[in-house]
């Protein structure tokens, strides 16, 4: 029994003597990196040395290692931080489309003439004077039927097809048998997310009566993530769009631009015999916008070219949101198009200052 007692009291002198070694040696790692001369040497010896950022951290010693995963750690909560900012933004986002939104209905108006602007509404003036003379001149040489115009132009006529038109995004898209539906588009609208949903936000497209579907509204929503990958949480930098959801679209019969029907003739093994088939096939139009590649939900990975395909919906998407319809008369008059054209060469022009900026784009 004695014998126990005495092996178990050697044990635990062993355990604190192990204890307090590993206690020295760490204490005596900070002294030797706050010794200015140590840390010259080894600032000398890493820099006559190639190395990676991870080997070059691995030769720091552990305490100083320990230190950097502290600041790992605090780096994720800011990114959890980042994350709730960003919510918020999205909320101030739909609070201020309230505020808009009765702009953009006047705007509805003065496009599909339902409304005439008052003469305080129409006042305009140009900053530029060469298009005031232009104007005027043009004014002087021709002569204008008044009451004709009136009579046969109703609002703003091809106001959205113009844009789709003007911007290269969009005009990629769109097909010669397209041009004739997005004539009759009436307005675009942006729809955010209510408080306590998923993130995400909806482009609805109205359009008037016309013979090519039965809807009067064309929806598609965006999903979008707001919160640090558990795997990659350092990769945050803001909302990203992480799914879409299109709509039907009620084709009338004959009408539907998505698809086109080809004729296949086919022989008959045995008899020898040929007949000729028709099927459906996919066609390429801007209305495919609505019936957008799904991500699977289990994990699974999209091909190169889904990848590439749902990533340019994305962005169009975005570009909607963002650009077209709070700016939309500036992309009719291509105003927005020639400032979109001047900052891309700027970008070009001036790589260095640009490098120094910090933009946030949201």
């Amino acid at each position: 029994m004695a014998d126990n007692s005495k092996t178990e009291d050697t044990a635990s002198d062993s355990l604190e003597a192990a204890k307090n070694a590993t206690n020295k040696k760490e204490k005596l790692a900070d002294q030797v990196m706050q010794n200015p001369q140590v840390l010259a040497a080894l600032q000398e010896r890493l820099d006559n040395t190639s190395l990676t950022p991870s080997s070059y951290i691995e030769t720091f010693p552990k305490a100083v290692i320990r230190r950097i995963d502290a600041l790992k750690k605090l780096q994720v909560k800011c990114a959890h931080i980042e994350a709730k900012f960003y919510e918020e933004v999205h909320d101030l986002e739909r609070k201020y489309a309230a505020l808009y939104q009765p702009l953009f209905d006047k705007r509805r108006e003065f496009i599909n003439g339902e409304a005439e602007p008052t003469d305080a509404e129409a006042e305009w003036h140009s900053e530029n004077e060469d298009e005031e003379k232009l104007a005027g001149d043009l004014k002087n040489a021709v002569v204008i039927d008044e009451k004709a115009e009136e009579t046969n132009v109703k609002g703003i006529p091809d106001f959205w097809f113009t844009i789709f038109r003007n911007v290269d995004m969009l005009s990629e898209l769109v097909q010669e048998y397209d041009e004739p539906i997005l004539k009759h588009l009436q307005d675009i609208k942006v729809k955010f997310s209510e408080p306590g949903q998923p993130m995400s936000f909806s482009l609805e497209f109205h359009f008037g009566p016309n013979d090519y579907f039965s809807n009067s509204v064309l929806t598609k929503t965006y999903k979008m993530k707001s919160e640090p990958d558990k795997t990659d949480p350092f990769s945050f930098e803001g909302p990203e769009i992480v799914d879409c959801e299109g709509c039907t679209i009620d084709w009338k019969k004959g009408k539907n631009v998505t698809v086109k029907t080809i004729k296949k003739k086919q022989k008959h093994k045995g008899r020898g015999t040929v007949r000729t088939i028709t099927k459906q096939v996919p066609n390429d139009s801007f209305f495919n916008f609505f019936s957008p590649i799904k991500v699977s939900g289990d994990g699974e990975s999209l091909d190169e070219d889904s990848e590439f395909t749902l990533a340019a919906d994305f962005e169009i998407g975005h570009f909607f949101r963002e650009r077209i319809v709070p700016r939309a008369v500036l992309y009719f008059t291509g105003e927005a198009i020639e400032d979109d054209d001047n900052f891309e060469e700027d970008e070009e022009g001036e790589e260095e200052v640009r490098c120094t900026l910090f933009f946030i784009d949201y």
